[in-house]
């Protein structure tokens, strides 16, 4: 995935361009690492910021101290900046040199008395191991017991004026001993004069001790600092010690300089190097992901620059990061737009103030401008985003570019543009969490049902040219879910082509017959337009009348609802205010007509079969031209029971202030009775239906003796 570094460069952003031409390549690996931990490195080969020659410098800077009265030095460095992978580049030419290396981490031990004893049984223990220094390991143990059961701070006072008066106290304490500190200290002092080379003790993590346990360590190197050819190496970030050293008027700084001869500050990584090991470890960590999701190279230098690269400090980091970004991708499974994945990781780990409350703010974040303008929009919209803001304390404009380059909807609430909602389908297309049900999914791990159907009409949008695979895999899915799936087929408006017209056309219209009528909200669209809007943008694409009346014909054969091809009609026609003038206007009558012979020639057992069959009867009836047949309603139960489903609809009422809408079932009596040419036919055929019931005849019946008894609705409250 080499991709993410290479679209930058063909984007020329300054400090990113910079790597390939400006870091030698004898001072960074090339190789892309996987980062899997935030773990120093060990080895050479695995420097990759350019420290080898600085860490060697640093190692026969070391060497030419004069160690005879022993030495301290430090490696200086804010958390995160690399202090120990420094320290380990160093030991390995310090070691090459023949020094011998001792490591004590005083993070493993609490309290001063657990430190004191372990410092000197770690060491003892490191030097029995070496070649030539069992003697002393077995001397610096010896010491160490002196010290057992005395206890660290044996008087009252500030702590640096314990220390300086530290060796006198114990000294006198220890006068009863056969052998007191000062006799062990001198046969210690007298062991080390005679070793060639100096021995190097390593104190590392020492920045993220309390307090009290700093001031420890400092106090165990002072009292042990004075022996010869020891030469101690301090790793710490110097603000938090300096800040740990200080009490009571005394800065902390002036007696850190009192302890360390020489202070190395870890050099600052260019630019340009750290941007290329972000990169690299975005690729590492997304390599063996299959499906990372949408990458958009236009977007992904500025949200870089302006999002992710000014939250990532140090290679601590960047290790993070990479952790981070490898176990969130891998679980959203592309269904997140990849470079809003990155960006948002970026806030997930380094501004978890902002990111939580991110799940307040989806709303203004997502909210499009409606019709009637923004003026009247919700005060509360505006607010989530400037307490957004507000959140990113410092870092507020990386939260303010955050909201401008992946939520275009909010961004208007810091003076962006504004944007309506028919951005949503593409957002949702592109899995942009600029939609509401993508960043909820990002957030919440849950498919919400406009993103599953969504998801569901990506899969049929690769099958679409293949008749038989689109059609196979939209019935493979469950039947209440495949209206929301055609739906967001229209996200693919803009793709729309000869190639697919004919088809998608004949599927979903052979389709609609079988779609389940929902409850449906106020406004919400009945199952037919939804159908007939896919319908209506698939046909459009052709443009030419001529190309449109070619695949009309072809596609009404191959449709087995009569409704269903009525639609396409009516869609192509000149009805008013329902067709939309695709086809020439003879060519539309001839269709009509067409279509109306074929009803009238439809057999009685075909018509039962019908779900729209009111509508199908009521258009070919009052169409007709005088010329034609006339149309007779077959007598048979079956018709009878199919026009009485078609017929039955229901009002919806909603109060004002009550979310609630209010449903009552009515029948078109009206045109039924149009159709057979009065009531009393109409009551002998639901009589006869009354005498062979079907299974499923619900409330028709009870509709319909209302009817009869001359009941009418006058509007939703009437019984």
């Amino acid at each position: 995935m080499n991709w993410i570094r290479s679209i930058f460069s063909r984007k020329q952003v300054d400090t990113v361009n910079q790597e390939e031409t400006e870091t030698p390549a004898s001072q960074v690996n090339q190789k892309v690492v996987r980062i899997s931990a935030d773990n120093p490195i060990t080895k050479l080969e695995e420097d990759a910021l350019g420290r080898i020659k600085p860490a060697s410098s640093f190692a026969k800077q070391v060497l030419a101290l004069d160690p005879g009265e022993g030495v301290v030095v430090g490696v200086l460095g804010p958390w995160g900046a690399g202090k120990t992978s420094f320290v380990n580049l160093s030991q390995a030419f310090l070691k090459e040199s023949g020094v011998t290396v001792l490591e004590f981490n005083p993070w493993m031990f609490s309290g001063a008395d657990q430190l004191v004893q372990f410092f000197f049984i770690e060491l003892a223990a490191q030097l029995k191991l070496r070649p030539g220094l069992a003697e002393i390991g077995e001397l610096v143990e010896d010491y160490g017991d002196t010290f057992s059961g005395l206890g660290w701070l044996p008087v009252i006072g500030p702590w640096i004026e314990r220390g300086r008066v530290v060796t006198d106290i114990l000294a006198k304490i220890l006068q009863r001993k056969k052998e007191g500190v000062r006799a062990s200290q001198n046969k210690l002092r007298e062991a080390l004069k005679k070793v060639d080379k100096p021995i190097v003790v390593v104190l590392d993590d020492i920045d993220r001790l309390s307090t009290p346990e700093i001031r420890d360590v400092f106090k165990l190197v002072r009292l042990t600092a004075n022996f010869p050819n020891i030469i101690y190496l301090l790793a710490f970030d110097r603000y938090r010690v300096e800040q740990a050293l200080g009490e009571q008027g005394i800065p902390g700084r002036d007696y850190l300089e009192k302890i360390l001869q020489i202070g190395i500050d870890l050099p600052a990584v260019p630019s340009h190097v750290l941007n290329s090991q972000i990169f690299k470890a975005i690729d590492s960590a997304l390599e063996d992901i299959e499906n990372p999701g949408h990458f958009d190279s236009e977007v992904w230098p500025d949200v870089f620059m302006e999002v992710i690269q000014p939250l990532i400090r140090n290679m601590r980091d960047v290790r993070r990061y990479a952790a981070a970004i490898h176990g969130t991708v891998r679980d959203l499974d592309g269904q997140v737009a990849l470079v809003d994945a990155l960006a948002l990781e970026a806030i997930r780990v380094f501004l978890p103030d902002v990111f939580h409350s991110l799940h307040t703010s989806v709303e203004g974040l997502t909210a499009t401008t409606n019709g009637y303008g923004y003026r009247d929009e919700p005060p509360h919209l505006k607010e989530q985003i400037e307490n957004l803001v507000s959140a990113g304390g410092e870092r507020a404009e990386c939260v303010r570019s955050l909201i401008s380059r992946l939520f275009p909807g909010g961004a208007r609430h810091l003076g962006g543009s504004h944007y309506g909602g028919d951005w949503k389908n593409r957002w949702l297309r592109e899995r942009r969490v600029a939609h509401e049900d993508v960043l909820r999914y990002y957030l919440e791990r849950v498919v919400g049902e406009q993103l599953q159907a969504f998801s569901d009409a990506e899969n049929a949008w690769a099958r679409i040219t293949d008749k038989t695979a689109f059609e196979s895999y939209l019935q493979s899915l469950p039947i209440e879910r495949l209206q929301d799936v055609i739906s967001s087929l229209e996200a693919y408006e803009d793709e729309f082509g000869a190639e697919h017209v004919v088809p998608a056309t004949i599927v979903l219209l052979n389709l609609l017959p079988l779609l389940p009528d929902r409850q449906r909200g106020m406004f919400d669209l009945d199952t037919r337009m939804v159908v007939g809007r896919v319908v209506y943008r698939l046909v459009r694409a052709l443009k030419e009348p001529d190309s449109v009346e070619m695949a009309v014909k072809e596609i009404l054969p191959q449709i087995q609802s009569l409704s269903s091809k009525e639609k396409l009609i009516c869609i192509v026609g000149y009805r008013e205010n329902a067709g939309h003038k695709l086809v020439s206007e003879a060519a539309a009558k001839t269709l009509e007509a067409e279509w109306r012979a074929e009803v009238r020639a439809t057999t009685p057992q075909q018509l039962a079969d019908e779900t729209g069959l009111l509508w199908t009867f009521w258009r070919a009836k009052q169409e007709a031209k005088s010329e034609e047949p006339e149309l007779v309603v077959p007598d048979t139960p079956a018709v009878t029971y199919a026009l009485l489903k078609s017929a039955r609809s229901e009002t919806r009422s909603q109060s004002m202030g009550s979310r609630a809408v209010r449903r009552k079932p009515q029948l078109a009596w009206d045109i039924l009775v149009e159709l057979y040419g009065g009531e009393d036919i109409l009551r002998a055929r639901i009589e006869q239906l009354k005498a062979t019931p079907p299974d499923e005849i619900g409330d028709l019946f009870e509709l319909a003796d209302k009817y009869l008894a001359g009941w009418k609705p006058k509007d939703f409250d009437d019984d």
